[in-house]
């Protein structure tokens, strides 16, 4: 099973495509946003690469480049809205999963893609391609305090949170 996750590089919900990136579509995405759109056949419209953002961008790039064999885990997901072909978030796999088999997730959506159920909807899936792997029992992801949306996102995806330090923590088990 673990041999399936691997090569899924495209999840598809009602609305959504979520589409891993290659190593060379994510340095398209830092240094060359109009030729990944036109490699993609899609139109970034998420958040913007800029600031921290970038930085784990960046980050993530050297990690692929030191670990390729997981790099699924290190890239990022572009969600992609089916009608006009927009990418409207992105979400990942913040590393390889851990002694625990959890693995934790991170993700962002447009502004003005928000409170329309897409981040729900692609979090589901990605959880769904997540649990193919014997390596993982849970999927873990954490929130800042008082980011209600993200919460509520967590929630219908049926986590549940197990601890509060600076940040929330969230767990949807197997």
């Amino acid at each position: 099973m673990a041999s399936e996750l691997t090569e899924l590089k495209e999840l598809e919900t009602e609305r959504l495509y979520v589409k891993l990136l290659t190593l060379s579509q994510l340095k398209l995405w830092i240094k060359n946003i109009s030729r990944l759109d036109n490699e993609l056949g899609c139109i970034y419209d998420a958040e913007p690469v800029e600031g921290i953002f970038l930085d784990i961008i960046e980050k993530q790039i050297n990690v692929i480049e030191k670990d390729p064999e997981n790099y699924m885990y290190h890239s990022f997901w572009f969600i992609i809205r089916k009608d006009d072909k927009r990418v409207v978030g992105s979400m990942d796999f913040k590393n390889i999963p851990n002694e625990l088999k959890e693995v934790e997730i991170g993700y962002g959506l447009g502004k003005k893609y928000e409170h329309y159920g897409y981040m729900t909807e692609a979090i589901k899936e990605f959880c769904k391609m997540a649990f193919l792997n014997e390596k993982i029992e849970a999927v873990i992801a954490d929130t800042e305090k008082g980011n209600i949306a993200s919460e509520k996102v967590l929630e219908r995806c049926g986590f549940k949170k197990y601890k509060e330090e600076e940040t929330q923590w969230w767990k949807l088990e197997k």
